[in-house]
């Protein structure tokens, strides 16, 4: 698989996740050359305007604006001249006595325009649509009660009838948590010149509604003086130029990457089919399965093209024994190893409720010298997890080869118990850094984070795509391009290797995002099941591949 080039995404303004801090530096660097502070707060305003302007049937009752003390405040009265010279009806609300200078200005030039101030909060229950230009990003104190109270009554009483400029109220652009109680519950959040990280998080989605980022024309440079490991958002348009393997036409079966899936129990054969199916949309040449006997022994009925490389037991509680794995040659001749689905909780010994038996040890050594990749999934996680988190982490760092690990949040407590109260951005760049595996750690907005630090995260996912499976055709579909990407090139080990192969993996995380969206576009939110977005990853697949 070759580096993807130029790096993917581009960091430009549609792809950089920022801080608060970050966007302040970079408007006071312009203000330093010699950009008005006017100039910015006129093009932000104006850029908002459109928007609105744009969806016309949103302001036919009217709009109130809620200004707030800061430029924020100010960005939000340049939007209500302009509402107001467009023949919108317009008001105001500002219950600050004081406004910063410029605020102050625009505020005294939309009395004189004769554009209302109210004197009292505004009515919840009206049904004008109400622009939140209190406070934006960069606050670090809850909001005043009696601005909470008034929030959480619009919500309740006129749903989806407000929007916020650059962030909700209330919210933290940075980490995505509630200040206080409430915040401002926005339809639509026009972001300003780049996405503020924190608006992107899944605590944040419920409050921040539609997530549009305007334009500000920032320059290149200030962008490239951001460090080498911002995080970078992925959306739709991202899938092309995205990094696929490279496989040549002459490339036989074999030569089209070697997996091993190690999935499925008594308990859970489910995953089996939901894993193979993932794998199978993958497009990768040879698919062998180690499986629970009573699946292995019907599955050429329904996947006839999987061979069924050894047929494992299961011990008492029906969770897979593995201990095959640490046998002589098990592993050998393979591009890539897929553990977990399904497989339940710890299998133990005779006679030792709860521990391993000596040939699942055998099995985890037999993992750890596996030159090729190593995909880690839920009870695979689980049962790493097994160990104390200081033996886990020496585990992982004396891996021979690549290895993903794809957790969800308890699974990522469970095996990082040190990271876990962290910020999802934080938490697995820090577990990536200290194990030396690339981690995808899943959620309403996946974040991928490499070794090396860099940083991925989906900024648009399918809600109804939140349901058990959808995470066992990931992990066989993304084990079977990372299969196909070691076979293409051949290289396993090195710091070039494990940094594409991290790009990789976001790309993988950003098809799957994208086959349950589509899922859903063409059947409704219920269509958008394991099988469905199995089965639109084949397509979205290919035609990675073709434009790779």
């Amino acid at each position: 698989m070759r580096a993807p080039h130029p790096p993917w995404p581009r960091r430009d303004a549609a792809h950089l996740l920022a801080s608060s801090a970050q966007m302040a530096a970079i408007e006071a660097d312009l203000f330093a050359h010699g950009l008005p502070v006017e100039a910015l707060m006129e093009k932000a305003a104006l850029a908002i305007t459109a928007a609105l302007l744009s969806a016309p049937s949103r302001l036919k009752q009217g709009v109130t604006v809620l200004v707030g003390p800061g430029h924020n405040g100010g960005d939000a009265l340049v939007v209500a001249r302009e509402l107001h010279q467009a023949g919108i009806p317009v008001r105001f609300w500002s219950p600050f006595e004081r406004h910063k200078p410029l605020t102050a200005r625009h505020l005294e030039y939309a009395l004189w325009l004769g554009i209302e101030r109210l004197s009292a909060a505004p009515d919840p229950a009206e049904d004008n649509l109400w622009i939140d230009g209190l406070f934006g990003i960069g606050q670090s104190r809850p909001l005043d009660p009696s601005i909470e109270v008034l929030l959480e009554q619009r919500q309740r009483r006129r749903p989806g009838r407000l929007v916020a400029i650059d962030g909700p109220s209330g919210l933290c652009a940075d980490s995505g948590q509630l200040l206080g109680r409430v915040a401002a519950c926005a339809q639509t959040t026009y972001t300003l010149g780049l996405i503020k990280q924190g608006l992107v998080q899944d605590t944040a989605l419920a409050w921040v509604g539609e997530l549009r980022r305007l334009d500000l024309g920032l320059p290149q440079r200030l962008l490239e003086a951001l460090p080498p490991q911002q995080p970078l958002g992925l959306a739709a348009a991202d899938r092309h130029g995205a990094p696929a393997p490279q496989l040549g036409p002459e490339r036989a079966k074999y030569g089209r990457g070697r997996l091993l899936l190690v999935c499925g129990s008594e308990r859970y054969r489910g995953a089996v089919q939901l894993a193979l199916l993932g794998a199978s949309a993958s497009g990768c040449g040879s698919l062998r399965a180690a499986l629970p006997e009573v699946i292995a022994r019907g599955l050429w009925a329904v996947q006839p093209h999987v061979v069924v490389e050894r047929a494992l037991t299961c011990d008492r509680d029906g969770s897979l024994h593995i201990g095959a794995l640490g046998e002589p040659g098990a592993l050998e001749r393979l591009d890539a190893v897929l553990l977990g689905p399904g497989i339940g909780a710890i299998a133990a010994g005779e006679g030792r409720p709860g521990e391993e038996a000596e040939s699942e040890q055998g099995a985890w050594r037999a993992l750890q010298g596996f030159t090729g990749l190593l995909v880690l999934d839920a009870d695979g996680l689980n049962r790493l997890a097994r160990r104390p988190s200081e033996v886990a982490l020496l585990w992982l760092q004396g891996r021979s080869g690549p290895t993903w690990l794809t957790p969800h949040g308890g699974e990522f407590a469970r095996l990082f118990p040190g990271l876990a109260g962290l910020p999802p951005l934080e938490a697995a760049a820090a577990a990536a850094a200290a194990s030396g595996a690339t981690v995808l750690l899943k959620g309403a907005r996946t974040v991928v984070a490499s070794p090396q630090g860099q940083r991925w995260q989906l900024i648009e996912a399918e809600p109804a795509c939140a349901r058990a499976g959808l995470g066992d055709v990931l992990a066989g579909y993304a084990a079977g391009r990372g299969a196909m990407a070691i076979a293409g090139d051949g290289a396993t080990g090195g710091q070039t290797a494990v940094e594409t192969l991290s790009a990789l993996l976001a790309a993988m995380a950003l098809d799957h995002a994208q086959a349950g969206l589509q899922s859903a576009r063409e059947g409704g939110a219920g269509a958008a099941t394991p099988m469905a977005v199995a089965a639109a990853l084949g397509r979205i697949g290919a035609e990675a591949s073709s434009h790779g």
